[in-house]
């Protein structure tokens, strides 16, 4: 092999590790990973929050203005405290809900901010009144299809035997042959 060969094969594996590297400082990033936290915490706590995970995305009006940035067991109230990272300028007033909703029907989820109508903003550190927390999409399906408890569901007929009277039957069933 030639010398200018291999000094060729060394200028294009260099370029490759240049290229490499400007991909993931690019990839970094847009991940959140190397930006600085120029926003403010505030805290929401939630009785369920699903599959929501630290970096999800926090929307106002389907524009994303934050992230989650923890979420932990508070051992008191046993409700999933989660801590909000939100862009330096968005305000929030006081009175706004949040709630964990769903990308897609199969997707992850993110939090949504409802801004209220308070005149007062939200401080750094405060805490929402106003949560919903996640809807098992899942369960809820298992409850209509097998409903668990001992109760009718909503329309069905009692099987008192008042509600049996034939008067009332409109499809009575057929009689001896």
């Amino acid at each position: 092999m030639a010398q200018g060969e291999q000094w060729a094969e060394t200028g294009v594996g260099a370029v490759v590790l240049a290229a490499a590297g400007v991909f993931l400082v690019y990839a970094l990033s847009h991940a959140g990973a190397l930006k600085h936290n120029s926003g403010y915490e505030l805290i929401a706590k939630f009785g369920q929050v699903g599959s929501l995970a630290p970096g999800a995305d926090v929307k106002v009006a389907g524009v994303k203005v934050g992230a989650v940035s923890t979420i932990v067991l508070d051992p008191k109230t046993f409700q999933a405290e989660t801590y909000i990272q939100v862009n330096q300028g968005v305000k929030l007033p006081e009175d706004s809900t949040v709630k964990i909703t769903s990308d897609s029907l199969l997707g992850g989820q993110h939090i949504a901010i409802e801004p209220g109508g308070s005149p007062d903003d939200m401080k750094p550190g405060a805490q929402f009144q106003n949560t919903q927390g996640a809807v098992d999409l899942f369960g809820l399906i298992g409850q209509v299809l097998r409903p668990q408890s001992g109760a009718a569901p909503a329309g069905a007929q009692s099987a008192t035997p008042a509600a049996a009277a034939p008067a009332s039957d409109p499809y009575p069933a057929p009689t001896g042959r």
